[in-house]
């Protein structure tokens, strides 16, 4: 009976120690991480978006340029070559997340990069633009 009661006392604290490692295991990010300029910016999926949306806690622009519909739940349409002369429409607050779209992507990169060389520092992109969105099923606004 000394046995059994010595096998707990050595394995009680072994569980608990692994109990407590796994809860502190990071959960998975959405999104991975990109470099523009040096600088890092987080790209997502259409699906990835969706989740967000759900709880939506960022700032999304539309940068499609000529305009063809915005995901709804956009804050601002701008194109993204109007960006640097239009920062007053953007918030203030230069570490507000920022998601950016546009049709399939290349323009929102392009927006990327402005954003970071006008200070943001946290930036996402919707990989795939409102393409995805559309193929994907889900309605755009026009």
């Amino acid at each position: 009976m000394r046995k059994p009661i010595r096998l707990m006392i050595i394995l009680l604290p072994a569980l608990a120690l692994l109990a407590a490692c796994q809860a502190g295991t990071p959960t998975q990010q959405i999104g991975v991480e990109a470099q523009m300029n040096g600088k890092p910016y987080r790209v997502v999926t259409m699906g990835e978006l969706q989740t967000m949306l759900e709880s939506k806690d960022f700032y999304m622009v539309n940068v499609q340029k000529p305009f063809e519909g915005s995901i709804p739940q956009t804050d601002l349409r701008l194109p993204y070559d109007e960006i640097g002369q239009s920062l007053e429409m953007l918030p203030a607050d230069k570490s507000t997340t920022l998601m950016i779209y546009c049709f399939t992507s290349g323009m929102a990169k392009i927006a990327v990069a402005a954003l970071i060389e006008q200070g943001y520092t946290d930036i996402w992109m919707l990989d795939g633009g409102t393409i995805a969105w559309e193929e994907a099923g889900l309605p755009l606004e026009k």
